[in-house]
């Protein structure tokens, strides 16, 4: 109960507003620096899987936890975000990349929002094309294929 008083207390004054948060959830880069900050000041990843269970979004990302808690917005499943904004994601890629887009999406939808950060980007590859250098000639070239690991995140948490 202290937990959740805390949590409700302190959280909606972390962000300026609802598009602040998402700007900062659709960076790997600035969405770890926000859930070490939220470390620090005490709300840690397993207390935050346990609002999300208490508020019945286990199924969602850690964002729609923070979103609910600080502007009461409803929460949406992974799998309902991805849907929502695939067409959206893949429109700005070539064919190429959607497949590979669209493997990422799918280890999302199934483990959840660390699957999106930078750090996972060479296992995604290796498991998707068995070795980086496949990867690399099928997909174009390592600064594309992170920049589209990148930019595909900002419209994933769009409104």
């Amino acid at each position: 109960a202290q937990f959740v008083e805390k949590l409700f207390g302190e959280l909606p004054m972390l962000f300026k507003d609802e598009d602040e948060l998402r700007r900062l959830w659709g960076a790997p880069e600035t969405r770890r620096a926000l859930l070490e900050g939220l470390a620090e000041k005490g709300f840690s990843a397993d207390q935050l899987r346990e609002m999300a269970k208490l508020i019945s979004a286990e199924r969602c990302d850690v964002f729609d936890v923070l979103a609910y808690i600080a502007f009461a917005l409803p929460p949406l499943t992974r799998s309902e975000r991805v849907e929502r904004h695939r067409p959206e994601i893949l429109s700005s890629y070539d064919d190429k990349l959607h497949a590979f887009l669209d493997y990422v999406l799918s280890q999302y939808v199934r483990e959840g929002v660390g699957e999106l950060d930078q750090d996972k980007l060479p296992a995604l590859l290796t498991l998707k094309y068995r070795a980086l250098d496949d990867a690399v000639r099928a997909l174009g070239g390592i600064n594309q294929i992170r920049d589209a690991f990148v930019g595909f995140q900002r419209r994933l948490y769009d409104a």
